[in-house]
């Protein structure tokens, strides 16, 4: 297979960043104009809501009115005026509110006022009779309404009700719909999104741990080579050495610049989040008549679909600001100056083994240490951090039917070298994947603890950088071994490399 090239490298990056951000600005344009759509939408459900109410309660009042009045002629029962004059007095209020709701109709502006005439021409008329009849003028009261005024502004009012009524649950049923088509897109538009933001980054990791694992094959065939080409291999170690600069740089860049647009989708997804709580717990209060079928899919729409949504998008998100940390970490231990010191292997060890006591007691467990190196020069940093993530790998996946066992051993090794081993007697991992916990992102055996897949590939990447390498043996279920080889004087190699 064709290695890739650090042209073709930044080729792929760019691409894949022009294909980020395209896809950032689509997401981000059509979520705004969805949102804003779909509170159109919603304004006018409220407004027709409103509007509907304000017609009921007015015909509603109408009919206590008319009512009221009657009962009151036929038995002169004082007791049937009370409702009659609470209708009375609100039923000016039902009017100028649907007045106010419908005044950007000019339609319905215009059959308001006829209705308004209507209204007043039955309260006329019920007054009227109702004067007749405090009156003791009986036969009055009762030619008054025989003559048929009445009945006919109250005809015209009702009429006007009801049409309004079955235009505002046409115009409800179109607007939920609507809102509901709106929403389905929303969600689709979300999701395509994130899965095509989700592809970008993965492309990304791709590129790049394709591009590390081929400076790890030219290291080996470096590391390799007879001795007798020292000249060769200090040649092309040097090589490595800057080509793996220039890709903790790519990876710093990469990582970096898909960051913003990550913001920028978190920050709106925290707008869209808050408005869809708004509109949730808005259509939560509202009644809804189970057999309204467009009323029901709207109340789903704004409390289940679109929650469920958003959680996908910050699920999403978060999955995806983690391996950009994870790329980050590396990327910035790549980057750190080396500092030579002497270093106390067996102080070091003492001091890794103290940071984890108090877990390795929780379950009997120990940890023995046989430190057969006095000192070494090497990046004391480093070293700590190595120590620190292996025996934080073996308290992870202990063996749950035992107690824990680990050993620290360092030995002299052939060509001024130290080995390192650090032995556990936890779950194990399977020979197929004896290479694969070291690579980035990957993880084995059943994932009971949380993490990015990120440690064992920091380690190797921090004992390469101090010119050494480490390797395991391990039996499933028995426990695991990771062997350490370092140079005794990191300045030796550094200078070989002309660091």
């Amino acid at each position: 297979r064709m290695p890739l090239s650090s042209k073709s490298f930044v080729q792929a990056t760019a691409a894949l960043l022009l294909v980020g951000l395209l896809a950032l600005l689509s997401i981000v344009g059509t979520n705004i104009f969805l949102v804003q759509e779909s509170q159109v939408h919603l304004d006018e459900v409220t407004e027709g809501r409103l509007a509907r109410r304000a017609a009921i309660d007015l015909h509603d009042a109408l009919l206590t009115a008319e009512t009221s009045q009657r009962g009151y002629i036929i038995t002169g029962d004082a007791a049937y005026l009370e409702p009659y004059a609470s209708a009375v007095a609100a039923i000016p209020s039902y009017v100028e509110s649907l007045d106010e709701i419908l005044a950007t109709n000019d339609q319905l502006s215009a059959s308001v006022d006829k209705l308004r005439e209507d209204v007043a021409a039955r309260l006329e008329e019920l007054q009227e009779t109702l004067g007749l009849a405090q009156a003791a003028n009986e036969a009055g009261a009762i030619e008054r309404i025989t003559a048929g005024r009445g009945k006919a502004a109250m005809d015209g009012a009702t009429s006007f009700i009801d049409g309004l009524i079955i235009s505002i649950d046409q115009h409800l049923a179109d607007s939920v719909a609507s809102q509901s088509n709106t929403n389905a897109a929303l969600r689709v538009v979300a999701i395509l999104g994130g899965l095509i933001i989700l592809a970008v980054v993965g492309g990304a990791f791709w590129a790049i741990m394709n591009y590390t694992q081929e400076l790890a094959k030219a290291r080996a065939a470096v590391e390799e080579a007879n001795a007798d080409l020292e000249e060769r291999v200090r040649e092309r170690t040097t090589d490595l050495r800057k080509a793996n600069d220039e890709i903790q740089r790519f990876a710093y860049i990469v990582t970096h610049d898909l960051r913003a647009p990550l913001v920028n989708v978190m920050g709106f997804t925290s707008e869209l989040e808050a408005g869809v709580q708004s509109v949730k717990a808005y259509m939560e209060t509202q009644a809804v008549d189970e057999a309204d079928q467009a009323a029901a899919e709207a109340r789903t729409a704004a409390t289940e679909d679109l929650p469920e949504a958003v959680n996908f998008i910050r699920a999403a998100t978060r999955k995806m600001d983690g391996l950009i940390n994870a790329i980050l970490k590396i990327s910035r231990e790549g980057r750190r100056q080396l500092k030579p010191e002497p270093v106390n292997l067996q102080t070091l060890a003492a001091n890794s083994t103290a940071a984890v006591h108090h877990q390795v007691a929780e379950s009997d467990g120990e940890i023995i240490t046989d430190i057969r190196v006095n000192s070494l020069i090497t990046d004391k940093l480093s070293i700590e951090q190595v120590l620190g993530n292996l025996l934080d790998n073996a308290i992870k996946y202990q063996h749950p039917d035992r107690p824990l066992r680990v050993e620290i051993r360092a030995n002299h090794a052939p060509a001024n070298r130290v080995e390192i081993e650090v032995q556990d007697n936890g779950r194990g991992i399977a020979e197929s994947d004896h290479e694969r916990v070291f690579e980035l992102f990957r993880r084995s055996g059943a994932q009971n603890h949380p993490g990015e897949g990120i440690g064992l590939a920091h380690v190797r990447t921090m004992v390469r950088s101090l010119g050494g390498d480490i390797t395991l043996t391990s039996t499933l279920g028995k426990g695991t071994t990771f062997k350490i080889n370092l140079p005794r004087d990191l300045r030796s190699y550094l200078g070989s490399i002309g660091a």
